[in-house]
Parts: structure tokens; sequence; C-alpha cells
């Protein structure tokens, strides 16, 4: 894996610190003195427990020019940062950072910690929020990206290991992921898009406070959305129907969402079913 690190967001001041995953052999890096620990390792002054570790719950955000200035180089290559992180999904291969970088700064100058849950991504904004599911097991986490990388390999994105641990992984190095973008919900982030008459689906989706429901995707082309939810009635008898939000600063946000389903039993099979066809990496939320 490599590091990058933009203190404040500038350029100038940008360090490339190659390292590796507990999975591979660090190489040599002019920048090693930096840190005091030459390869990256589980934390070895204590035991992790699982249950200790908090939960990441999704923010309305406040973003600067720390770690989003575009474009950036690493390593003679040029990366950009994407204007916003609607609708962003995709699927690829995580590894997990931890001892070596624990206490030192991310790129938007946060201090990382390897016992809280965060993430490392080369062109989402900074900070912003993603639920991580683990294709080989189908555990699933919200991470909070406020760091840049990993510049190794394919990989796609860069857990703590904090979040390597609950995805299940963190013995082994690397997992197969899916991402997708994950925007809080507020009175100046997201409102629903207005209409004259709710439609039919609309009026099935309106259920009692407390009720769950299921969210496979979110898009922001309608037609996408649509194709979804067509093939998401295929699968099940509860109401599939699509929840049209817009955002002040990004447009409008098509969620296709499966529901009320209150029975525990019943999520988990529809989830697992969903996952089974490659139409998504559904998570529960609740009215």
């Amino acid at each position: 894996m490599i590091r990058i690190a933009l203190n404040g967001g500038s350029l100038a001041s940008l360090v490339i610190l190659l390292a590796a995953c507990s999975s591979a052999p660090a190489p040599t890096s002019p920048n090693a003195g930096r840190y005091s620990i030459e390869q990256d390792r589980a934390p070895t002054s204590k035991t992790v427990d699982i249950a200790s570790i908090p939960e990441v719950i999704p923010e309305p955000v406040t973003r600067t020019m720390a770690g989003n200035r575009s474009p950036y180089s690493v390593l003679g290559r040029t990366y950009h940062v994407l204007p916003s992180e609607t609708g962003y999904q995709e699927r690829g291969v995580a590894s997990w950072y931890g001892e070596k970088f624990h206490g030192h700064k991310t790129s938007n100058g946060e201090i990382f910690d390897m016992y809280q849950v965060s993430a490392a991504h080369k062109s989402l904004p900074i900070p912003s929020f993603l639920r991580v599911t683990n294709l080989d097991n189908n555990r699933s986490i919200v991470v909070r990206v406020n760091d840049r990388g990993p510049f190794h390999g394919d990989r796609l994105v860069d857990l703590s290991y904090a979040a390597a641990l609950k995805l299940g992984y963190a013995d082994r190095g690397t997992a197969r992921v899916q991402l997708e973008s994950i925007i809080a919900s507020g009175a100046l982030l997201d409102r629903p898009v207005t209409r004259n008459q709710p439609t039919r689906t609309e009026v099935l989706r309106m259920g009692s406070p407390g009720d769950k429901y299921l969210q496979v995707g979110a898009f922001s082309e309608i037609d996408t959305a649509q194709e979804l939810s067509d093939k998401l009635r295929g699968m099940t008898n509860h109401p599939v129907f699509i929840r049209s939000v817009e955002s002040q600063s990004q447009g409008v946000l098509h969620r296709v969402r499966i529901g009320p389903i209150n029975d525990p039993s019943e999520i988990l099979r529809l989830t697992q079913s969903v996952v089974a066809a490659e139409l998504g990496s559904p998570y529960t939320i609740t009215q």
C-alpha cells in the first residue's frame, strides 16, 4: 500500500510514503524514517474487542480544501477528486492499514486512529461516508472517508484496522467489497422532491414511525432507479418504491427501497436474495 499525506490540503507539502498491508512486504521508501515501524501490522499493544468499536453515524458535512485539492499526483499518476459522492457505487478490493500509521496525520490533517472506523479513497470528497459490504461474508458497515489512498496495485479502498476487523478480513489483509456512498439527511442537505399528488407506490410506503425498509440503491438517473425497481418487484411481494430527494448542492437523488419489512428474518432473507442476484447490497433504514 502507498500512503499519501496532504497536510492542510497543500500539494507542496505532499509526502509519499511506501508501506504495506500485513499481507505484503514493504518497499523501500525515502521517507521511511517518518515512522517508527518499518512494516505495517495489526495492533501489538492490546487486544481489540469488536463490540467496543463505535459505529459510524453519517452526518451532514462541511468540506474545505484540506484533502480535497484536485488534481493531485502520486508516483507519476494524476488523480481527480469527485465533485460529489452522490450515486457513487463500485466493487473492488479493500486493504487495511494499522499500527504503522496510528497517531499520524491523514490527508485532511486529522489523526489516524486504527481503533476507530475510517477509510482512505483516491477520489471521494473528504469527508464523506460509505457503506462497505464484504462480498465474501455479507458483513456491512458504514465508514467515514478522511484519507487518500490506496495507491498500491488494484486496491479500491483502504480501511482502518478496526473497520477490517468488523468486516472479518483483518487476518487476511484484503477482501472483495461493494462500496456505496451515503449522504446524511438534514434540513439543509436533503429534502423530498415536491409532488402535487403521491403516486401509488408512495402511498404504499407511508407506514408508521419505526417501520423498517431496505434501501437497495441510490441513483442520479431516474431510469436507472426504475430499472432496478422493476427487477426487485419480480423478487418480492413487498412494496418497492423510489424515494426521490433533492440535495441543496447536488441535485436529485433517487433511492430505491423495499418495505416496510419489520420481520428480521425476512429482512435477512431478502437481503441475501438481492445480493445473490447482484442487484446491490441492501441495508436497513428506519422511518
